[in-house]
């Protein structure tokens, strides 16, 4: 088998077992791996209606066909499970080194059901795996438990862990690896937590067997020299984190809760952007063999927020933490961002539950006496930190918001739902739909609500698209006759080039047929694009398809109006744009073959996929 490593972990840690799966070529050839592969097990594996926090629900951390290989960025690892702060499919993705490393311990992908009766943490290397106890790494953070690992041991393996506010069930706490890297959303720390599993820890050196190895080598040096260009060389150096006060500006960026307009009440955004972030870099970081390299090791050397060694706070962290509260202290951000990092929080969500309080509290829903003594005001850096702070230990207020902006709500009432800005519960990131209206799409429609890292037609949006990419109409950002239709088709073909494991920002800056040339040589099966766009129209009916065996109908959910349009905000460069959101989803459905009415894959598609059993379940 080329390409997997063609064994995939199943642990039971009620019972402390663990068992060892060898699927045919042919599971792999339809999903690839990452969410697609995902999908496929908890599908087949989970029972209907489980609790997300509960034993019967699996957390999965699976990689790619390309992970591990000589693809640009085959470095990515997701994580699976149902959802505890959507009660939706879930997932969450990762970079760093962690991905290749289980490939390189032997396996493509493993999976917990279950709840340990104590801590523990898992061991895998070169092919063997075992269960150990985590006592003296419960209660650390994601940081220390690295630390700690790396001391008893090596430094030579690589960790996944959750931090306290995993432990503690925060249902947007986040899985931390790499001291820094996350995979943030979805709530999938509390799914580790609730199975009081601390760690995953692998070490080995077996290589992923390639088909064609000398030919993947060569596509690599073919594609290293396309990305020798001026665009990825700023990409090199400033990563996300160049377009914070600009995206404050446009409106791509939330500003005081999604209320404000950046260049009227946020013109200090500059001074968390580009090159005032930059000049706190002390290395570069980059993930597994990734030539763009846009990450960073930064340091704030003395004052209240002192930090020795932070991971560089991307775009959304910047502007969720930043444009989103008016807080425009740079040091602030690389605390709150250690915050998060060691405590295990999703930055995103985090920031949203901050802006949603200070709302709350200037629109007296809330007090001081009921905020811990603590004036929550737009721009008050050291109230938003200590706020944060909070919130990760699940002290005080802080409790309150752990959980997200939708169980905050049912917590506050008072009509505070009109400043919770999510979908289904999921907190949006830090790109406005009315600036890119793809995003509203994927925001509400997809099988994993409020994700913006679903592009889809986002880049032709705004004026560009996909490298090699044609899609035979010209895209037009406020056309939106068509749109819902383009949008499907895009966001499909990208679930299949996900699921092997790659980058989003590879992706968005090569050429779309890197990844069928790379899966050819890897694999030694021929690649098209019409075949990744075949297997993400199953990935993506199968995401959907487990939604509709939950009863879920994402159609039903909410809209945000301050983040669509409804009404129109009045002023700014956006106040004028209104999304037709319905009519964008029942095109983006239709266009699926799934019912327009409850965004349920229709059976007769769910066949037409080669997914019978599927269709056999949710339709009999």
């Amino acid at each position: 088998m080329f390409g997997n490593m063609g064994r995939i972990l199943f642990v039971d840690l009620t019972k402390g077992i663990i068992t060892e799966e060898n699927p045919p070529r042919e599971f792999f050839d339809d999903y690839l791996g990452g969410y697609g592969l995902g999908a496929r097990v908890l599908f087949s594996r989970m029972k209907a209606k489980a609790d997300p926090l509960g034993p019967e629900n699996m957390l999965g951390f699976t990689t790619g066909t390309l992970v591990g290989t000589p693809a640009i960025t085959g470095c990515r690892f997701t994580v699976c499970t149902k959802s505890p702060l959507t009660g939706t499919w879930g997932d969450a993705n990762c970079g760093g080194k962690f991905g290749p490393a289980l490939k390189a311990a032997g396996f493509d992908a493993v999976f917990f059901t279950g709840i340990s009766p104590k801590p523990v943490y898992i061991w895998i290397e070169d092919g063997r795996a075992e269960l150990r106890d985590a006592d003296w790494l419960w209660g650390k953070d994601s940081v220390e438990t690295e630390e700690l690992i790396e001391g008893k041991f090596d430094k030579d393996l690589s960790v996944a862990c959750i931090g306290q506010a995993g432990e503690k069930l925060s249902l947007i706490s986040a899985i931390m690896h790499d001291k820094g890297r996350a995979a943030g959303r979805s709530g999938v720390g509390a799914v580790m937590g609730s199975k009081r599993l601390k760690a995953i820890v692998t070490k080995g050196n077996i290589e992923v067997p390639l088909a064609n190895k000398e030919e993947a080598q060569e596509l690599r040096r073919k594609w290293v020299e396309h990305i020798d260009r001026d665009d990825i060389r700023h990409f090199r150096k400033y990563g996300s984190i160049d377009h914070v006060a600009s995206s404050a500006f446009s409106n791509d960026s939330p500003v005081t809760n999604w209320d404000g307009v950046g260049v009227d009440d946020f013109p200090t955004a500059t001074k968390i952007s580009d090159d005032e972030i930059l000049k706190y870099e002390v290395k570069k970081y980059a993930c597994w063999r990734c030539p763009i390299a846009c990450g960073g090791i930064y340091k704030v050397e003395s004052g209240a927020y002192k930090v020795d060694e932070v991971h560089k706070p991307e775009y959304e962290t910047c502007g969720m933490f930043g444009n989103n509260l008016l807080n425009d202290n740079v040091e602030s951000l690389f605390k709150l961002n250690d915050i998060c990092n060691r405590y295990g929080l999703d930055t995103i969500s985090a920031g949203a539950a901050i802006g949603f309080a200070i709302e709350c509290y200037e629109k007296g829903l809330i007090t001081k006496e009921e905020t811990d003594g603590l004036e929550l005001n737009w721009g008050n850096h050291e109230v938003i930190v200590a706020l944060t702070e909070r919130l990760a230990k699940r002290e005080g207020f802080g409790n309150i918001l752990a959980d997200g902006v939708l169980k905050a709500v049912e917590k506050i009432g008072k009509g505070s739902e009109e400043f919770a800005i999510h979908v289904g519960g999921q907190e949006l990131p830090a790109h406005d739909p009315r600036y890119a209206p793809s995003w509203g799409i994927s925001y509400k429609f997809d099988a994993t609500p409020g994700r913006h890292t679903q592009l889809g037609l986002v880049p032709f949006d705004n004026g560009g698209g996909y490298r090699g990419l044609d899609i035979g109409e010209k895209v037009e950002k406020y056309k939106y006759e068509g749109k819902g239709r383009l949008h499907a088709k895009v966001s499909n073909l990208l679930q299949a080039i996900f699921s092997t494991g790659v980058c989003m920002f590879a992706v968005t800056k090569m050429d779309v047929n890197t990844w069928p040339e790379f899966l050819t040589a890897v694999t030694g099966k021929k690649y098209t694009i019409d075949d990744l766009q075949l297997i993400g129209d199953r990935i993506a009916a199968l995401r959907h398809a487990f939604n509709a065996r939950e009863g879920v109908q994402v159609t039903k959910f909410n809209t945000p109006g301050r983040a669509y349009g409804h009404p129109p905000q009045g002023r700014g460069p956006l106040g004028e744009v209104s999304l037709p959101i319905n009519e964008l989803g029942k095109e983006f459905f239709e266009a699926q073959g799934f019912d327009p009415e409850t965004g349920w894959p229709t059976k007769e598609r769910l066949v037409e996929l080669r997914l019978e059993d599927v269709a056999k379940e949710i339709y009999g």
